[in-house]
Protein backbone atom coordinates (compact mmCIF):
# COMPACT_ATOMS: atom_id res chain seq x y z
CA UNK A 1 0.00 0.00 0.00
CA UNK A 2 2.78 2.42 0.90
CA UNK A 3 4.44 1.87 -2.48
CA UNK A 4 1.22 2.80 -4.29
CA UNK A 5 0.81 5.97 -2.27
CA UNK A 6 4.30 7.26 -3.05
CA UNK A 7 3.38 7.41 -6.76
CA UNK A 8 1.27 10.51 -6.06
CA UNK A 9 3.28 13.73 -6.09
CA UNK A 10 1.92 17.25 -6.30
CA UNK A 11 3.87 19.43 -8.73
CA UNK A 12 3.37 23.08 -9.65
CA UNK A 13 -0.42 22.80 -9.85
CA UNK A 14 -1.36 19.32 -8.70
CA UNK A 15 -0.69 15.71 -9.60
CA UNK A 16 -0.75 14.12 -13.05
CA UNK A 17 -0.31 10.54 -14.18
CA UNK A 18 -0.90 8.11 -17.02
CA UNK A 19 -4.37 6.61 -16.92
CA UNK A 20 -4.43 2.96 -15.77
CA UNK A 21 -0.70 3.05 -15.05
CA UNK A 22 -0.30 5.38 -12.07
CA UNK A 23 -3.48 7.44 -12.49
CA UNK A 24 -5.81 4.81 -11.04
CA UNK A 25 -8.83 4.88 -8.75
CA UNK A 26 -6.60 3.77 -5.88
CA UNK A 27 -4.12 6.59 -6.39
CA UNK A 28 -6.85 9.17 -6.96
CA UNK A 29 -8.21 8.13 -3.56
CA UNK A 30 -4.74 8.73 -2.09
CA UNK A 31 -4.68 12.26 -3.56
CA UNK A 32 -8.27 12.91 -2.43
CA UNK A 33 -7.47 11.67 1.07
CA UNK A 34 -4.53 14.08 1.31
CA UNK A 35 -6.79 16.94 0.19
CA UNK A 36 -9.42 15.88 2.73
CA UNK A 37 -6.83 15.92 5.52
CA UNK A 38 -5.64 19.36 4.47
CA UNK A 39 -9.17 20.81 4.29
CA UNK A 40 -10.16 19.32 7.65
CA UNK A 41 -7.09 20.69 9.42
CA UNK A 42 -6.49 24.03 7.68
CA UNK A 43 -9.79 25.22 6.17
CA UNK A 44 -13.44 25.50 7.16
CA UNK A 45 -14.39 21.97 6.12
CA UNK A 46 -18.10 22.68 6.62
CA UNK A 47 -17.91 25.17 3.74
CA UNK A 48 -17.42 22.19 1.43
CA UNK A 49 -15.37 21.53 -1.67
CA UNK A 50 -16.32 22.15 -5.32
CA UNK A 51 -15.32 19.48 -7.85
CA UNK A 52 -15.11 19.90 -11.61
CA UNK A 53 -14.11 17.62 -14.50
CA UNK A 54 -13.08 18.01 -18.12
CA UNK A 55 -13.39 16.09 -21.41
CA UNK A 56 -10.67 13.52 -20.71
CA UNK A 57 -11.24 9.80 -20.50
CA UNK A 58 -12.76 8.90 -17.14
CA UNK A 59 -12.74 12.45 -15.75
CA UNK A 60 -16.33 12.33 -14.52
CA UNK A 61 -15.77 8.94 -12.92
CA UNK A 62 -12.57 10.08 -11.21
CA UNK A 63 -14.36 13.21 -9.98
CA UNK A 64 -16.95 11.06 -8.23
CA UNK A 65 -14.17 9.00 -6.62
CA UNK A 66 -12.80 12.23 -5.12
CA UNK A 67 -16.31 13.25 -4.06
CA UNK A 68 -16.82 9.93 -2.26
CA UNK A 69 -13.57 10.29 -0.30
CA UNK A 70 -14.35 13.85 0.76
CA UNK A 71 -17.93 13.00 1.67
CA UNK A 72 -16.85 10.00 3.74
CA UNK A 73 -14.50 12.31 5.62
CA UNK A 74 -17.38 14.64 6.46
CA UNK A 75 -16.71 17.33 3.85
CA UNK A 76 -19.77 18.46 1.83
CA UNK A 77 -19.30 18.30 -1.94
CA UNK A 78 -20.66 20.32 -4.83
CA UNK A 79 -19.81 18.42 -8.01
CA UNK A 80 -20.22 19.66 -11.57
CA UNK A 81 -23.17 18.30 -13.49
CA UNK A 82 -21.33 18.70 -16.81
CA UNK A 83 -17.93 19.38 -18.35
CA UNK A 84 -16.44 22.44 -16.66
CA UNK A 85 -13.48 24.71 -17.51
CA UNK A 86 -10.92 25.00 -14.72
CA UNK A 87 -11.38 28.79 -14.32
CA UNK A 88 -15.14 28.25 -13.95
CA UNK A 89 -14.45 25.88 -11.06
CA UNK A 90 -12.07 28.39 -9.47
CA UNK A 91 -14.69 31.13 -9.81
CA UNK A 92 -17.27 28.89 -8.12
CA UNK A 93 -14.91 28.15 -5.22
CA UNK A 94 -14.43 31.84 -4.51
CA UNK A 95 -18.00 33.01 -5.09
CA UNK A 96 -19.53 30.19 -3.04
CA UNK A 97 -16.96 30.71 -0.27
CA UNK A 98 -16.03 27.03 -0.44
CA UNK A 99 -13.12 25.56 1.50
CA UNK A 100 -11.43 24.62 -1.77
CA UNK A 101 -11.83 22.97 -5.13
CA UNK A 102 -10.66 19.90 -7.02
CA UNK A 103 -10.43 19.79 -10.80
CA UNK A 104 -10.00 16.50 -12.63
CA UNK A 105 -7.89 17.38 -15.64
CA UNK A 106 -4.45 16.95 -17.09
CA UNK A 107 -4.62 20.32 -18.81
CA UNK A 108 -2.45 20.27 -21.95
CA UNK A 109 -0.95 16.78 -21.51
CA UNK A 110 -1.42 13.99 -24.08
CA UNK A 111 -4.63 11.95 -24.09
CA UNK A 112 -3.28 9.10 -21.96
CA UNK A 113 -2.79 11.46 -19.01
CA UNK A 114 -5.20 12.73 -16.38
CA UNK A 115 -4.71 14.65 -13.18
CA UNK A 116 -5.94 16.27 -9.99
CA UNK A 117 -5.62 20.04 -9.58
CA UNK A 118 -6.28 21.69 -6.24
CA UNK A 119 -7.85 25.14 -6.04
CA UNK A 120 -7.72 27.09 -2.78
CA UNK A 121 -10.55 29.00 -1.11
CA UNK A 122 -9.56 32.28 -2.79
CA UNK A 123 -10.30 30.80 -6.23
CA UNK A 124 -6.87 30.02 -7.62
CA UNK A 125 -4.00 27.58 -7.63
CA UNK A 126 -2.80 26.52 -4.22
CA UNK A 127 0.11 28.61 -2.97
CA UNK A 128 3.41 26.73 -2.57
CA UNK A 129 2.83 26.35 1.18
CA UNK A 130 -0.61 24.86 0.55
CA UNK A 131 0.67 22.37 -2.03
CA UNK A 132 3.49 21.34 0.30
CA UNK A 133 0.99 20.86 3.12
CA UNK A 134 -1.26 18.65 0.97
CA UNK A 135 1.73 16.55 -0.04
CA UNK A 136 2.62 16.03 3.62
CA UNK A 137 -0.66 14.14 4.09
CA UNK A 138 -0.10 11.64 1.26
CA UNK A 139 0.82 8.81 3.62
CA UNK A 140 -1.98 9.55 6.05
CA UNK A 141 -5.49 8.17 5.48
CA UNK A 142 -8.29 10.68 6.01
CA UNK A 143 -10.48 9.81 9.02
CA UNK A 144 -14.09 8.76 8.51
CA UNK A 145 -16.81 11.06 9.80
CA UNK A 146 -19.73 9.72 11.84
CA UNK A 147 -21.82 9.98 8.70
CA UNK A 148 -20.99 10.96 5.11
CA UNK A 149 -21.52 14.58 4.11
CA UNK A 150 -23.91 15.36 1.24
CA UNK A 151 -22.88 15.32 -2.42
CA UNK A 152 -24.83 17.76 -4.61
CA UNK A 153 -24.60 18.29 -8.37
CA UNK A 154 -24.32 21.88 -9.59
CA UNK A 155 -23.87 23.75 -12.87
CA UNK A 156 -20.84 25.99 -12.22
CA UNK A 157 -20.70 27.52 -15.70
CA UNK A 158 -23.56 30.10 -15.92
CA UNK A 159 -22.33 32.33 -13.07
CA UNK A 160 -18.82 32.24 -14.46
CA UNK A 161 -20.00 33.15 -17.97
CA UNK A 162 -22.00 36.06 -16.54
CA UNK A 163 -18.81 37.34 -14.88
CA UNK A 164 -16.92 37.15 -18.19
CA UNK A 165 -19.64 39.06 -19.98
CA UNK A 166 -19.43 41.87 -17.42
CA UNK A 167 -15.64 42.04 -17.56
CA UNK A 168 -15.35 42.41 -21.34
CA UNK A 169 -16.73 45.09 -23.68
CA UNK A 170 -18.75 42.84 -25.96
CA UNK A 171 -20.42 45.85 -27.59
CA UNK A 172 -17.07 47.15 -28.80
CA UNK A 173 -16.13 43.72 -30.14
CA UNK A 174 -19.44 43.43 -32.00
CA UNK A 175 -19.13 46.94 -33.47
CA UNK A 176 -15.61 46.19 -34.71
CA UNK A 177 -17.19 43.90 -37.28
CA UNK A 178 -14.51 41.29 -36.74
CA UNK A 179 -15.15 37.58 -37.16
CA UNK A 180 -13.29 35.18 -34.89
CA UNK A 181 -12.14 31.61 -35.03
CA UNK A 182 -12.55 29.71 -31.75
CA UNK A 183 -10.53 26.53 -31.31
CA UNK A 184 -11.23 24.65 -28.07
CA UNK A 185 -8.97 21.69 -28.96
CA UNK A 186 -11.63 19.13 -27.92
CA UNK A 187 -11.40 20.59 -24.42
CA UNK A 188 -13.54 21.99 -21.65
CA UNK A 189 -13.86 25.43 -23.25
CA UNK A 190 -16.33 24.03 -25.77
CA UNK A 191 -19.33 26.29 -26.25
CA UNK A 192 -18.28 28.98 -23.77
CA UNK A 193 -16.90 31.75 -25.99
CA UNK A 194 -19.15 30.51 -28.79
CA UNK A 195 -22.18 30.98 -26.55
CA UNK A 196 -21.06 34.45 -25.44
CA UNK A 197 -20.42 35.56 -29.02
CA UNK A 198 -23.70 34.10 -30.25
CA UNK A 199 -25.70 36.02 -27.64
CA UNK A 200 -23.74 39.21 -28.35
CA UNK A 201 -24.13 38.95 -32.13
CA UNK A 202 -20.39 38.58 -32.80
CA UNK A 203 -19.53 36.46 -35.88
CA UNK A 204 -17.48 33.34 -35.12
CA UNK A 205 -16.58 29.84 -36.21
CA UNK A 206 -15.87 27.18 -33.57
CA UNK A 207 -13.72 24.17 -34.39
CA UNK A 208 -12.75 20.96 -32.58
CA UNK A 209 -15.65 21.38 -30.17
CA UNK A 210 -16.82 17.76 -30.22
CA UNK A 211 -16.03 15.54 -27.25
CA UNK A 212 -13.19 13.20 -28.18
CA UNK A 213 -11.00 12.06 -25.26
CA UNK A 214 -8.36 10.77 -27.69
CA UNK A 215 -7.62 14.36 -28.83
CA UNK A 216 -7.07 12.95 -32.34
CA UNK A 217 -3.67 13.80 -33.72
CA UNK A 218 -2.81 16.41 -31.09
CA UNK A 219 -2.04 17.23 -27.49
CA UNK A 220 -4.55 19.86 -26.30
CA UNK A 221 -1.80 22.46 -25.90
CA UNK A 222 -2.20 25.73 -27.84
CA UNK A 223 1.22 25.68 -29.50
CA UNK A 224 2.62 24.19 -32.70
CA UNK A 225 2.22 21.59 -34.08
CA UNK A 226 -1.13 21.14 -32.35
CA UNK A 227 -2.74 24.35 -33.68
CA UNK A 228 -2.19 23.83 -37.41
CA UNK A 229 -5.95 23.42 -37.75
CA UNK A 230 -6.38 26.94 -36.34
CA UNK A 231 -3.83 28.37 -38.75
CA UNK A 232 -5.67 26.88 -41.71
CA UNK A 233 -9.20 27.66 -40.49
CA UNK A 234 -8.56 31.33 -39.65
CA UNK A 235 -7.48 31.98 -43.24
CA UNK A 236 -10.13 29.74 -44.80
CA UNK A 237 -12.95 31.34 -42.81
CA UNK A 238 -11.55 34.90 -43.27
CA UNK A 239 -11.37 35.55 -39.53
CA UNK A 240 -9.63 38.49 -37.84
CA UNK A 241 -7.94 36.18 -35.34
CA UNK A 242 -8.01 32.68 -33.94
CA UNK A 243 -8.59 32.31 -30.19
CA UNK A 244 -7.39 28.98 -28.79
CA UNK A 245 -7.77 27.38 -25.36
CA UNK A 246 -6.15 24.24 -23.98
CA UNK A 247 -7.70 21.07 -22.57
CA UNK A 248 -9.15 22.65 -19.43
CA UNK A 249 -9.39 26.20 -20.86
CA UNK A 250 -7.09 27.96 -18.41
CA UNK A 251 -4.37 28.63 -21.01
CA UNK A 252 -4.48 30.66 -24.21
CA UNK A 253 -2.94 30.53 -27.65
CA UNK A 254 -3.73 32.54 -30.78
CA UNK A 255 -3.13 32.96 -34.49
CA UNK A 256 -3.39 36.20 -36.42
CA UNK A 257 -5.45 36.94 -39.50
CA UNK A 258 -2.78 35.41 -41.76
CA UNK A 259 -2.49 32.21 -39.73
CA UNK A 260 0.75 33.24 -38.03
CA UNK A 261 1.15 31.94 -34.48
CA UNK A 262 0.88 34.61 -31.79
CA UNK A 263 2.51 32.89 -28.85
CA UNK A 264 1.71 33.26 -25.17
CA UNK A 265 4.51 35.77 -24.65
CA UNK A 266 3.07 38.15 -27.23
CA UNK A 267 -0.45 37.66 -25.90
CA UNK A 268 0.75 38.46 -22.37
CA UNK A 269 2.61 41.53 -23.71
CA UNK A 270 -0.44 42.80 -25.63
CA UNK A 271 -2.73 42.43 -22.62
CA UNK A 272 -0.20 44.08 -20.29
CA UNK A 273 0.32 47.02 -22.65
CA UNK A 274 -3.45 47.53 -23.02
CA UNK A 275 -4.10 47.38 -19.29
CA UNK A 276 -1.39 49.97 -18.65
CA UNK A 277 -1.93 52.24 -21.65
CA UNK A 278 -5.74 52.17 -21.86
CA UNK A 279 -7.17 50.89 -18.59
CA UNK A 280 -4.46 52.40 -16.38
CA UNK A 281 -5.33 50.00 -13.60
CA UNK A 282 -2.94 50.03 -10.64
CA UNK A 283 -0.68 47.20 -9.57
CA UNK A 284 2.65 45.51 -10.11
CA UNK A 285 3.46 42.95 -12.80
CA UNK A 286 4.66 39.40 -12.28
CA UNK A 287 6.10 36.85 -14.69
CA UNK A 288 7.70 33.43 -14.55
CA UNK A 289 11.43 32.81 -15.01
CA UNK A 290 10.91 31.34 -18.49
CA UNK A 291 8.77 34.19 -19.85
CA UNK A 292 9.68 36.93 -22.33
CA UNK A 293 11.63 39.91 -21.08
CA UNK A 294 9.49 42.18 -23.28
CA UNK A 295 7.26 42.21 -20.20
CA UNK A 296 10.11 43.88 -18.29
CA UNK A 297 10.42 46.61 -20.90
CA UNK A 298 6.70 47.35 -20.94
CA UNK A 299 6.50 47.45 -17.15
CA UNK A 300 9.52 49.77 -17.02
CA UNK A 301 7.97 52.22 -19.49
CA UNK A 302 4.92 52.62 -17.29
CA UNK A 303 6.85 52.67 -14.04
CA UNK A 304 5.49 49.38 -12.73
CA UNK A 305 7.52 47.06 -10.55
CA UNK A 306 8.32 43.73 -12.22
CA UNK A 307 8.37 40.60 -10.06
CA UNK A 308 10.15 37.52 -11.44
CA UNK A 309 9.44 34.13 -9.87
CA UNK A 310 9.65 30.37 -10.33
CA UNK A 311 7.77 28.41 -12.98
CA UNK A 312 4.21 27.49 -12.03
CA UNK A 313 1.15 29.66 -11.61
CA UNK A 314 1.11 29.04 -7.86
CA UNK A 315 3.94 31.60 -7.62
CA UNK A 316 1.80 34.19 -9.41
CA UNK A 317 -0.99 33.46 -6.94
CA UNK A 318 1.37 33.82 -4.00
CA UNK A 319 2.24 37.35 -5.11
CA UNK A 320 -1.36 38.26 -5.98
CA UNK A 321 -2.42 37.42 -2.42
CA UNK A 322 0.55 39.22 -0.90
CA UNK A 323 0.46 42.56 -2.76
CA UNK A 324 -1.41 44.49 -5.44
CA UNK A 325 -0.64 42.69 -8.69
CA UNK A 326 -2.29 43.87 -11.90
CA UNK A 327 -1.43 40.87 -14.06
CA UNK A 328 0.78 37.83 -13.88
CA UNK A 329 1.74 35.18 -16.38
CA UNK A 330 3.87 32.28 -17.51
CA UNK A 331 5.36 30.85 -20.69
CA UNK A 332 2.79 28.11 -21.15
CA UNK A 333 -0.12 30.45 -21.85
CA UNK A 334 -1.34 30.99 -18.31
CA UNK A 335 -2.17 34.64 -17.66
CA UNK A 336 -4.15 35.91 -14.69
CA UNK A 337 -5.71 39.31 -13.98
CA UNK A 338 -6.32 39.79 -10.27
CA UNK A 339 -9.45 41.93 -10.74
CA UNK A 340 -11.07 38.81 -12.14
CA UNK A 341 -9.46 35.91 -10.28
CA UNK A 342 -6.05 34.96 -8.86
CA UNK A 343 -6.11 32.31 -11.57
CA UNK A 344 -5.07 31.86 -15.18
CA UNK A 345 -8.04 32.01 -17.51
CA UNK A 346 -7.73 31.22 -21.21
CA UNK A 347 -11.37 32.06 -21.89
CA UNK A 348 -11.23 35.53 -20.33
CA UNK A 349 -7.92 36.28 -22.02
CA UNK A 350 -9.31 35.22 -25.40
CA UNK A 351 -12.18 37.65 -24.96
CA UNK A 352 -9.83 40.40 -23.81
CA UNK A 353 -7.62 39.88 -26.86
CA UNK A 354 -10.69 40.52 -29.03
CA UNK A 355 -11.44 43.54 -26.84
CA UNK A 356 -7.95 44.99 -27.42
CA UNK A 357 -8.31 44.53 -31.17
CA UNK A 358 -11.64 46.38 -31.09
CA UNK A 359 -10.36 49.24 -28.93
CA UNK A 360 -7.16 49.75 -30.93
CA UNK A 361 -8.84 49.15 -34.29
CA UNK A 362 -5.98 46.85 -35.24
CA UNK A 363 -5.69 43.27 -36.36
CA UNK A 364 -3.87 40.85 -34.09
CA UNK A 365 -0.90 40.87 -36.45
CA UNK A 366 -0.79 44.68 -36.34
CA UNK A 367 -0.80 44.64 -32.53
CA UNK A 368 2.22 42.34 -32.52
CA UNK A 369 4.07 44.60 -34.98
CA UNK A 370 3.22 47.68 -32.92
CA UNK A 371 4.74 46.20 -29.77
CA UNK A 372 7.85 44.96 -31.57
CA UNK A 373 8.40 48.40 -33.09
CA UNK A 374 8.29 50.01 -29.67
CA UNK A 375 9.91 47.41 -27.42
CA UNK A 376 12.09 45.44 -29.83
CA UNK A 377 11.73 42.14 -31.65
CA UNK A 378 11.54 39.30 -29.16
CA UNK A 379 11.55 35.82 -30.72
CA UNK A 380 11.07 32.74 -28.58
CA UNK A 381 11.43 29.00 -28.90
CA UNK A 382 11.11 25.87 -26.76
CA UNK A 383 11.96 22.22 -27.28
CA UNK A 384 10.79 19.39 -25.05
CA UNK A 385 13.38 16.63 -24.79
CA UNK A 386 11.96 13.27 -23.71
CA UNK A 387 15.19 11.63 -22.58
CA UNK A 388 16.46 9.08 -20.14
CA UNK A 389 16.77 10.26 -16.55
CA UNK A 390 20.54 9.69 -16.57
CA UNK A 391 20.98 11.87 -19.66
CA UNK A 392 18.77 14.56 -18.18
CA UNK A 393 20.59 14.63 -14.87
CA UNK A 394 23.98 14.61 -16.63
CA UNK A 395 23.00 17.67 -18.65
CA UNK A 396 21.78 19.55 -15.58
CA UNK A 397 24.91 18.65 -13.62
CA UNK A 398 27.22 19.78 -16.41
CA UNK A 399 25.25 22.99 -16.88
CA UNK A 400 25.51 23.76 -13.16
CA UNK A 401 29.28 23.42 -13.23
CA UNK A 402 29.34 26.43 -15.53
CA UNK A 403 29.60 26.98 -19.26
CA UNK A 404 31.88 29.47 -20.96
CA UNK A 405 30.02 29.49 -24.24
CA UNK A 406 27.02 28.10 -26.08
CA UNK A 407 26.48 28.09 -29.85
CA UNK A 408 29.75 29.97 -30.21
CA UNK A 409 28.49 32.77 -27.98
CA UNK A 410 30.18 33.78 -24.76
CA UNK A 411 28.18 33.23 -21.57
CA UNK A 412 27.83 36.64 -19.91
CA UNK A 413 26.08 35.51 -16.74
CA UNK A 414 23.89 32.77 -15.32
CA UNK A 415 20.79 32.71 -13.14
CA UNK A 416 19.31 29.72 -11.29
CA UNK A 417 15.94 30.86 -9.95
CA UNK A 418 14.24 27.82 -11.51
CA UNK A 419 16.49 25.78 -13.76
CA UNK A 420 19.70 27.19 -15.21
CA UNK A 421 19.55 30.27 -17.44
CA UNK A 422 22.50 31.47 -19.54
CA UNK A 423 22.66 34.99 -20.96
CA UNK A 424 24.71 34.99 -24.16
CA UNK A 425 26.79 37.59 -26.01
CA UNK A 426 25.09 37.39 -29.40
CA UNK A 427 26.87 39.32 -32.22
CA UNK A 428 23.70 39.26 -34.35
CA UNK A 429 21.76 41.22 -31.72
CA UNK A 430 24.56 43.67 -30.91
CA UNK A 431 23.87 45.81 -33.97
CA UNK A 432 20.11 45.97 -33.60
CA UNK A 433 18.25 48.77 -31.85
CA UNK A 434 16.16 47.57 -28.90
CA UNK A 435 17.45 44.03 -29.45
CA UNK A 436 16.17 41.38 -27.09
CA UNK A 437 18.73 39.80 -24.79
CA UNK A 438 19.72 36.30 -25.89
CA UNK A 439 19.16 33.74 -23.15
CA UNK A 440 18.91 29.98 -22.84
CA UNK A 441 17.17 28.09 -20.03
CA UNK A 442 17.44 24.39 -19.15
CA UNK A 443 14.82 23.06 -16.77
CA UNK A 444 13.71 19.57 -15.77
CA UNK A 445 9.90 19.28 -15.68
CA UNK A 446 8.35 18.77 -12.27
CA UNK A 447 5.45 16.68 -13.58
CA UNK A 448 6.68 14.93 -16.74
CA UNK A 449 9.71 12.81 -17.77
CA UNK A 450 11.40 15.48 -19.87
CA UNK A 451 13.89 18.33 -20.01
CA UNK A 452 12.60 21.61 -21.35
CA UNK A 453 14.93 23.95 -23.21
CA UNK A 454 13.87 27.58 -23.73
CA UNK A 455 15.45 30.42 -25.67
CA UNK A 456 14.70 34.06 -26.41
CA UNK A 457 16.64 36.25 -28.82
CA UNK A 458 16.38 38.99 -31.44
CA UNK A 459 15.59 36.73 -34.41
CA UNK A 460 14.06 33.36 -35.23
CA UNK A 461 17.35 32.25 -36.79
CA UNK A 462 19.24 33.08 -33.61
CA UNK A 463 16.73 31.17 -31.47
CA UNK A 464 17.00 28.13 -33.73
CA UNK A 465 20.80 28.23 -33.59
CA UNK A 466 20.92 28.37 -29.79
CA UNK A 467 18.28 25.66 -29.33
CA UNK A 468 20.11 23.30 -31.69
CA UNK A 469 23.38 23.86 -29.84
CA UNK A 470 21.65 23.25 -26.52
CA UNK A 471 20.12 20.03 -27.83
CA UNK A 472 23.54 18.79 -28.89
CA UNK A 473 24.94 19.73 -25.49
CA UNK A 474 22.27 17.67 -23.73
CA UNK A 475 22.54 14.60 -25.97
CA UNK A 476 26.27 14.46 -26.60
CA UNK A 477 27.43 15.32 -23.12
CA UNK A 478 29.72 17.94 -24.62
CA UNK A 479 29.94 21.71 -24.33
CA UNK A 480 29.17 23.16 -27.73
Amino acid sequence: MAETKTVVKFGTDGWRGIIADDFTYANVRVAASAIANYVREHEDAKAGVCIGWDTRFGSRSFAYVVAAVLSKSGIPVLIANAITPTPALSYAVRERKAAGGVMITSSHNPAEWNGVKYKASYGGSGKPLIMTAIESYLLKAAPDAEKPAPIETVDFVPDYVAALEKFVDLKAIRESGSKFLIDVMYGAGRGVIAGIFARAGIPFVEIRAEINPSFPGINPEPILPHIKASQEAVVREKCAAGLITDGDADRIGAVDEHGNVVDAHRIFSILLWWLLERKRWPGEVTRAFNTTKMIDRIAAKYGRKLNEHGIGFKYVVDLMLEKEILIGGEESGGVGISRHLPERDGLLNSLLLANVMADEKKTLGELVTMLQDEFGVHEYGRIDMHIEETVKQSAITRAKTGLNEMAGMKVLRTEDLDGIKFFLDNPECAGKAKAAETWLLLRASGTEPLLRVYCESCSKESVAKVLEAAKEFVLRGEQV
